[in-house]
């Protein structure tokens, strides 16, 4: 396990680079980008920060939680998980999807109650998938 100050470090610089990325953005891009930020973090307070991929983005238990992006023609979020994107395909109907990613039009605010939902949904699937492997592990014996 890794030494608290090392966690400390870790986590402050992964903030660093966020602050950094997205203080080079435009204006309304920079404000829609924190606004997600700030979704994903309501949504999972216990998660921790990451700099990925180049695009900010959060992980819960040290597994991927989300990643969000500005491009050029959209804005991109990256649930971790084409199971929680094709769990809700009803709420992104007219949005571009892919397995893994979903573009939201750069004249929309951040849909914050979808984005919690999927972030909800993220967390729970990680905790299953955590649960399904304790369980598998053998007992040790002692003797």
């Amino acid at each position: 396990m890794p030494h608290p100050n090392a966690v400390i470090q870790e986590i402050q610089f992964h903030r660093a680079i966020i602050d950094q990325h997205l203080a080079a953005l435009p204006p309304e891009r920079r404000a829609w980008m924190e606004e997600m930020r700030q979704t994903i973090r309501a949504a999972a307070p216990e998660a921790a920060e990451l700099f990925s991929y180049g695009m900010p983005g959060f992980k819960y238990r040290g597994r991927p939680l989300a990643y969000y992006s500005a491009w050029k023609n959209h804005y991109g979020y990256y649930a971790a998980s084409g199971e929680i994107i094709a769990a809700n395909m009803d709420a992104l109907k007219g949005l571009a999807t892919s397995k893994g990613t979903i573009q939201f039009p750069l004249d929309k605010p951040v849909p914050a109650a979808l984005v919690k939902k999927m972030v909800k949904a993220r967390m729970a699937e990680i905790d299953r998938e955590e649960a399904a492997m304790k369980a598998k592990k053998p007992k040790s014996r002692k003797g």
